[in-house]
């Protein structure tokens, strides 16, 4: 520990911390503009001037060691007046447009201009103009307003692993731009947003939409992937404006993905917001009496076995259960699904179906094998930290099959099944590598878990860690990586079929009944079905439907969801669903109580108690249940080329689908891909 004094008062700080960094240690909060607790240390704004003793100048805090003994002082006449000089300098080009930029009221360099601003200005030259940059559908660029901070630079360059970002010129003449005057080609490109401390780079979705104060601000979790990143929703009068990170350092530090920021305008269009009834072949308005009468009369003349359901992609935990409820109780059958395809599932320990070695555990792995998976487009924030693995400690990465950027570099295998037989059985090169790595990571994806081995694979994987003693109460190497939101809770509430293949028997035409609650992903021929699709926006679900549910969208309704390593966390109602709309849950209590005279639960707390509950217990009994035997059949292996099918990125579910801004994305993709500029 180093002993050092800032403004007279004794501290002790560990080594290798900076000046500014000890200051706010201790208490002491230093104006910056280019300092980031995340990026590295430019040192080029100089708002972060301190006295230090014995220096003859001031000291750029940010960018000095602290050291043993030294003597630092942050609010004498000698570090105001400096400050007070640089803050003269940042101002002297900068145009006075506060009125019309949007980043005032939480701007950076009004606040500071507050303290450190002077009220003329000596400077009788002309302003300088710089001309905006295209930055794409996503970030609007304002130049003239830049202070050359290099934040985005930084960011680019080092979090996303896009370097397309950098300065040209010299001078007065030097500029930020993307060089090639083209969109980002990153998925988190957007956070240079939140990072610019002036308004040089603003939202272009939001441009003019509302300031600051006059939104209501409610903290929240994210349904575009598994992550569960978390986040926070503005809305002005019930209309989601913006959705912006916020710092959880286990799971998404303080970056989210542009899925995550901008499909929040889907949630204005192809709402479902009344009951229909299809008539002819054309949907047509209903009451809720209705369709629930409708609803109640098909249930009771079809047999059990002929009903089925299926939870969908966005779809929260308590709704899930209270599905799960209304047909293990009201219609006593056990025909519920949450996969849209045939994956591999093991639901027999928890661990089976988890990413076991945490998001942050990716910092502490020493060699990462991706199997089936491509983390770019299917957990952006996953992938962000592999990349920080990388440039942190230097990690192997390998991959089964060449995917492409994924914004770090990795060493492709030839997608053979064959290969990863040969790995697993311990007869190549790899299968040391794993052996001899302290914290190996092996992902597997959706890919891998839909192949035709994937039982196979899973098994052998499984059982070749357990047998070299790489599983451990501190690391399980084996990871799941999840793509949609509802996943994991699904599994874990129970939401799954083992006995019977109800994929199967739904494209074999074999029910009468299919409740559909948000699955819009099922691709199956519809003959006689009566469908019932409950759900929040008109798409693929909606379409084959007979009766339409108007349900609400996971800004609409307080919800559980459980991320992909297996935190459970709360989604907050942040606005209201539209028109006649109900929350999820309600719909089928409501449903419930008609046809038994009874709720299934008295209220939401009921619920959440009832599930919370549920899911102690399923813990309780899998702790109980020590069974680590892993059968193998060789049969169930088949020498093929493994194919890496990821989900179209921009439209990924219902909300993206609907999104304006994400279609605009994903045409600026194109054109990209069209003109051979992409990265």
């Amino acid at each position: 520990m180093l002993k050092l004094k800032v403004n007279n008062i004794d501290i002790e700080v560990e080594e290798g911390l900076t000046v500014l960094q000890a200051c706010e240690k201790a208490g002491v909060e230093i104006p910056r503009f280019c300092y980031h607790e995340k990026l590295s240390i430019a040192g080029n704004c100089r708002m972060c001037l301190v006295e230090m003793e014995k220096s003859p100048k001031p000291v750029a805090s940010c960018a000095m060691p602290a050291a043993e003994g030294m003597n630092i002082k942050t609010n004498t006449a000698f570090v105001e007046k400096a400050r007070k000089g640089v803050m003269e300098f940042l101002l002297a080009n900068h145009p006075l447009d506060c009125p019309v930029c949007d980043q005032g009221g939480e701007c950076d360099l009004q606040d500071q201009s507050m303290f450190y601003g002077v009220d003329k200005s000596r400077f009788k030259e002309n302003k300088r103009s710089v001309p905006e940059k295209n930055m794409g559908p996503l970030i609007k660029t304002q130049m003239t307003r830049c202070i050359h901070c290099t934040r985005c630079v930084r960011f680019a360059t080092e979090i996303a692993g896009v370097p397309e970002l950098g300065a040209i010129g010299r001078g007065e003449d030097m500029q930020i731009t993307t060089y090639l005057e083209q969109s980002m080609q990153s998925e988190l490109s957007a956070n240079v947003v939140d990072l610019c401390p002036v308004g040089a780079l603003t939202s272009k979705p939001y441009v003019f939409e509302a300031r600051p104060w006059e939104l209501k601000k409610t903290e929240t979790i994210d349904v575009m992937d598994a992550i569960g990143s978390n986040i926070r929703v503005d809305t002005y009068d019930w209309e989601v404006k913006r959705v912006l990170p916020i710092i959880n350092e286990d799971i998404n530090e303080e970056w989210i993905s542009d899925k995550t920021r901008y499909a929040c305008d889907g949630l204005l269009n192809q709402r479902l917001d009344q009951p229909f009834i299809k008539y002819n072949g054309k949907f047509e308005k209903a009451s809720w009496e209705e369709v629930y009468k409708i609803i109640k009369s098909k249930f009771e003349n079809t047999s059990k076995e002929k009903v089925c359901g299926f939870v969908g992609d966005l779809t929260n935990m308590e709704t899930s259960y209270i599905f799960k409820e209304f047909f293990d109780r009201t219609l006593e059958s056990q025909n519920y699904e949450s996969r849209s395809n045939n994956r591999f599932l093991d639901t027999s320990k928890r661990e089976n179906y988890l990413f076991n070695s945490t998001i942050n555990g990716i910092e502490e792995s020493d060699l990462i094998f991706l199997i089936g998976a491509n983390p770019r487009y299917e957990a952006t924030i996953l992938n962000a930290r592999i990349r920080k693995s990388y440039l942190n400690n230097n990690t192997r990465i390998l991959s089964l099959n060449d995917l492409g950027d994924l914004t770090y570099p990795y060493e492709s295998l030839d997608g053979q099944t064959q290969t990863l037989k040969d790995i697993f059985d311990g007869g190549h090169d790899l299968s040391k590598a794993i052996l001899s790595a302290n914290k190996p990571i092996i992902i597997l994806g959706e890919s891998l878990l839909d192949s035709s081995s994937s039982k196979y694979f899973f098994n052998k994987i499984k059982k070749f860690l357990l047998q070299n003693k790489k599983v451990s109460q501190e690391w399980n190497p084996l990871n799941i990586l999840s793509c949609d939101a509802s996943t994991v809770g699904s599994f874990d509430l129970g939401i799954i079929n083992q006995n019977k293949n109800l994929l199967e028997d739904l494209q074999k035409n074999k029910f009468d009944i299919v409740y559909l609650i948000g699955q819009d992903n099922l691709n199956f021929d519809k003959k006689d079905e009566f469908i019932i699709y409950q759900g929040s926006h008109g798409d693929r679900g909606a379409e084959i439907a007979d009766i339409i549910f108007p349900g609400s969208a996971y800004t609409e309704q307080d919800g559980y969801f459980t991320n992909l390593e297996g935190k459970l966390q709360k989604a907050y109602k942040a606005s209201y669903p539209p028109g006649e709309a109900k929350e999820d849950w309600q719909i089928i209590n409501e449903l419930a109580e008609l046809m038994n005279n009874r709720k299934l639960f008295n209220d939401k707390e009921e619920l959440e108690s009832s599930m919370l509950n549920y899911l102690n217990l399923q813990k309780e009994k899998q702790d109980n249940e020590s069974n680590n035997d892993t059968k193998i059949d060789e049969n169930e292996f088949n020498n093929e080329t493994l194919k890496v099918n990821v989900k179209d990125y921009y439209f990924s579910n219902v909300i993206a689908r609907s999104s304006k801004t994400m279609i605009e994305c994903n045409n600026s993709k194109i054109i990209l891909k069209s003109t051979g500029t992409e990265g």
